[in-house]
């Protein structure tokens, strides 16, 4: 599993950085992946990719994994050299942070999911898809520590966070899709106070967002 993660998050910033750099220069990404997959044109995440004429009629639960958080590289660094160090989050926080995420996102995607139809589900079966999400390079402008006492901080975005997500046949283990999408919180044009109940309001904005995409292709999918 720690490997995985590590390829993971490797393989999601490499496709993010190409993704960033074909839209840049206006170029074309590759048609067709490594391990088969076909780009999907017009979806509504930056990057999707899916296996050719795949039939998901026959999925009727989800089995959803627990989402891997990955701060934007020398995140902590940086935190801990900026002007107010006194306030400085620790390990312990960023540990804190990751695991508030993933929790959110659980949630935020197990009600979407159910609310649309799909049991979620632990187990593996014939009728069971399975997903695998990563939060990546998150990338929180003002994180809310106990330290902060009560100074206030005003920023004019929560942050950003790109997810990285693939979807497998439960017992086959087949590769059907996967996605890259980044998301910032939406730019208010004056600055607000920021703190860990704006983030965390933030945060289940851009989950809620990238759950009802992910419904929606499962649907539109199942009526082609």
């Amino acid at each position: 599993m720690k490997y995985f993660k590590i390829f993971l998050v490797a393989l999601a910033t490499i496709l993010f950085a190409t993704a960033g750099t074909a839209i840049a220069k206006q170029e074309k990404l590759p048609e067709v992946t490594v391990d088969g997959l076909h780009r999907v044109p017009d979806s509504n995440m930056a990057i999707v990719y899916a296996e050719p004429g795949a039939d998901l009629a026959q999925y009727q639960r989800i089995k959803l994994l627990d989402a891997y958080v990955a701060f934007r590289k020398n995140w902590e660094r940086d935190q801990r050299s900026s002007a107010a160090s006194r306030l400085s989050v620790t390990s312990r926080d960023v540990e804190k942070i990751k695991n508030n995420l993933a929790q959110e996102f659980d949630a935020v995607f197990r009600t979407t999911l159910e609310d649309g139809g799909y049991e979620v589900v632990e187990e593996s079966d014939e009728d069971v898809l399975l997903v695998r999400p990563a939060i990546i390079n998150l990338d929180v402008n003002a994180p809310d520590t106990q330290r902060a006492g009560r100074s206030a901080t005003f920023t004019e975005s929560a942050g950003e966070m790109t997810l990285y997500i693939e979807i497998y046949d439960s017992v086959t283990g087949d590769l059907i899709a996967k996605a890259l999408d980044r998301r910032t919180d939406s730019r208010r044009g004056f600055y607000t106070w920021t703190n860990s109940v704006t983030n965390a309001a933030a945060a289940r904005r851009i989950l809620k967002g990238w759950a009802t995409i992910l419904l929606d292709a499962l649907n539109e999918a199942k009526q082609q």
